[in-house]
């Protein structure tokens, strides 16, 4: 879509950080790109930036052209198979302890005799 091609960017200062309208320079295509106020901007107001080039000082807030995704912590399904994982595990450990009370019974009666 940006490929080896420059594009003008504009930014506003608000109170929750920088709005950057990006504007592709071939198409008119706007990207609207909103930083937050602690980073410190690399890009100048009304120049022309590439593809991938960073917004910022801080590495970890991208660059011009990559996309915001949301952050999917677990399949409820993967969260569903591991607590009836767990659950089994904790019913096979009480089963067990039982079991074991049993045989403590027949070998305790199997003494008497």
């Amino acid at each position: 879509c940006y490929d080896n091609r420059y594009s003008k960017q504009n930014h506003t200062k608000r109170k929750r950080g920088y709005e950057i309208t990006i504007t592709d320079a071939l198409d008119g295509h706007q990207v609207v790109d909103i930083i937050p106020p602690e980073p410190e901007l690399l890009v100048l107001e009304g120049g022309s930036i590439k593809l991938n080039q960073p917004l910022t000082i801080n590495p970890n807030m991208g660059g011009f052209g990559q996309g915001d995704t949301e952050i999917v912590l677990q399949d409820p399904l993967h969260v569903e198979g591991l607590l009836f994982f767990l659950a089994s595990i904790v019913f096979a450990q009480i089963f067990l302890v039982l079991k074991m009370k049993q045989f403590e019974k027949v070998q305790v009666s199997k003494m008497n005799f």
